[in-house]
């Protein structure tokens, strides 16, 4: 997913998908030790969503903080 939409999206919606793609990496490590994770790069790609999500709510916080 990309940061550019990811911005659209407000901030509980951010929260709500945050929380999706922690579970979906949680399930895809348990799949990987297992070892029937047909994609092993689909952990690299939530991990950095995960990444996105998280820099983009810090920046609206910040923003939120430097404004007031």
């Amino acid at each position: 997913m990309k940061a550019s939409e990811l911005r659209k999206l407000t901030d509980e919606e951010l929260k709500d998908k945050l929380k999706d793609l922690k579970k979906k990496l949680m399930n895809l490590r348990f799949q990987n030790a297992v070892g029937g994770l047909e994609k092993p790069s689909e952990i690299k790609e939530t991990k950095r969503d995960i990444a996105r999500i998280l820099t983009i709510l810090r920046e609206r916080e910040l923003s939120k903080a430097g404004g007031e």
